[in-house]
């Protein structure tokens, strides 16, 4: 896969039990193409996405994002990239602290460094009020 693409994506494919959500999926986007994913739901955009920033291991398949395989290389990506889901982010079944350590957990914040880390942001954000309610 050569460098100058952002992304590479070959045969990709994503199962969930006897559920194929991602049934083998190639594209190329050029560093510096605009690129986005168009179809109903249930069509496997988000497992997609998940599997392109690490979150969620392909059951097959190769993928390089910015040069790095996925999901081998996805603690490298963490550091390079950004995404938003177009729907909210927190776990509305979790309370503030949950959400907080479950995200500082899949962005590498190491155990012994992750309640500092927590705390800051707590305090940063003043989110204290929040800390025994659920996110939603």
């Amino acid at each position: 896969m050569k460098a100058e693409r952002a992304i590479e994506v070959q045969d990709l494919v994503r199962k969930f039990g006897d559920f194929t959500a991602v049934d083998r999926v190639s594209f190329r986007v050029a560093q510096g193409e605009v690129f986005g994913f168009l179809g109903p739901n249930g069509a496997g955009k988000t497992t997609v996405i998940r599997i392109l920033t690490g979150i969620l291991p392909p059951t097959s398949g190769a993928c390089r994002v910015l040069g790095l395989a996925v999901p081998r290389d996805a603690r490298k990506l963490l550091d390079s990239i950004g995404c938003m889901s177009q729907k909210f982010s927190l776990y509305e079944e979790l309370s503030v602290k949950e959400n907080l350590r479950f995200f500082g957990t899949v962005y590498g914040i190491s155990r012994a460094a992750l309640p500092a880390a927590m705390d800051e942001i707590i305090q940063r954000f003043e989110l204290a009020r929040f800390e025994n309610a659920q996110a939603g």
